[in-house]
């Protein structure tokens, strides 16, 4: 029985509905969790300090590199709100990378980490910092390198794993697996050879926010702006890719070029984030599958959702991390491992009849 057009329209009407209640508590989970974590750590600050740091004259004097005179303000200001800010970008990153792979390989495990993006970024940094680039090239160095090497992993993985007729899952995961196993034995290999360096490539290993400040904002920011907003741009040609790469290329998509595109900006916001964070591991995992279990595969919806709320994921992780053990720190990337491992091993065996055919 074919639905009448009214039945459509309040099909339609439900979803938006249900779309802006979500986008709606998103986004006020995450100025709330923004909020209660420059509230905590060692030494707690009342939210009406903190509103008063920030819609103070010494935001921009910090913004600028100018001193600040006042303690609390200094705390705000110069410590946990670049991290707050790094923390935000890096979460929303991953996230939306994580949901541009799995609508592109039409595969929920798809992630950064799991197909290696992480590692391989996690290791043109760590070679920009042993090699020295940074002090030659200045801080444009370690998000490059860590780009070119993302950009590497990913074309490695997707080429082991393409066949004519298309990405079988298992071939994606184990490409994914090992390549990102040789990345991060390379990065150990770094470590190694690091010499004075140890210290900087053993933070990229593990993962954490506790160096971030302003200027590592300054240099993050644009990359990922820019590169979230072109990925939310193939949205609607994902959702066409995603039924089949015949059905979209009769409604006139260049279905190759947009993969490619779509490739290319997953890998850039990837490596922003970890140019600067080092690996964390499945953010891109967990945010979009739990979400579009909520809204929907509909990418228009789903990746500016899964920004916010890999933000606000990410932002509560690491105010976990440097709180639980205080006055010592965790990084962070431990924490997300200890909630993602099980989260993927519970998707694995959900999804088991669809990867091995049980």
């Amino acid at each position: 029985m074919t639905m009448d057009q009214k039945g459509i329209e309040e099909m339609h009407s439900k979803k938006l509905h249900r779309w802006w209640l979500t986008m709606v508590f998103l986004t006020l989970a995450l100025f709330g969790v923004a909020i209660m974590a420059i509230c905590i750590g060692s030494i707690n600050i009342a939210p009406d300090r903190v509103f008063g740091a920030i819609f103070s004259n010494d935001l921009i004097k910090t913004i600028t590199g100018q001193k600040i005179k006042d303690p609390i303000n200094s705390i705000v200001l110069e410590i946990r709100m670049p991290r707050i800010v790094i923390a935000s970008l890096v979460g929303g990153s991953l996230a939306v990378a994580g949901t541009a792979m799995q609508g592109i390989f039409r595969n929920p495990m798809a992630s950064p980490y799991i197909l290696g993006l992480s590692s391989g970024a996690a290791f043109g940094a760590s070679l920009a910092i042993v090699l020295g680039f940074s002090v030659v090239s200045g801080s444009f160095a370690i998000p490059a390198m860590a780009f070119i090497f993302c950009f590497i992993t990913l074309f490695i993985v997707y080429g082991i794993s393409a066949t004519k007729m298309g990405v079988p899952v298992t071939t994606l995961l184990l490409a994914g697996i090992a390549v990102g196993s040789l990345f991060t034995a390379l990065v150990s290999l770094m470590k190694f050879f690091s010499g004075d360096n140890l210290s900087s490539v053993v933070y990229w290993m593990m993962g954490g926010l506790a160096d971030s400040n302003w200027s590592q904002v300054f240099v993050t920011l644009p990359l990922v702006v820019l590169g979230s907003a072109a990925l939310m741009f193939y949205s609607k040609e994902l959702n066409l890719m995603m039924v089949g790469e015949e059905h979209a290329t009769n409604l006139g998509v260049n279905v190759k070029r947009s993969r490619l595109m779509i490739l290319v900006l997953s890998s850039l916001v990837t490596a922003a984030a970890v140019s600067v964070s080092g690996i964390i591991g499945f953010v891109g995992l967990i945010i979009p599958h739990t979400l579009r279990i909520i809204l929907g595969p509909d990418n228009r919806i789903l990746m500016p959702a899964s920004i916010i709320g890999g933000a606000a994921f990410m932002i509560g992780m690491d105010t976990i991390a440097r709180t639980i053990i205080s006055p010592s720190e965790l990084p962070v990337g431990i924490i997300t491992a200890i909630i993602g491992a099980p989260f993927f091993l519970w998707l694995l065996r959900a999804r088991k009849r669809d990867i091995w055919g049980w």
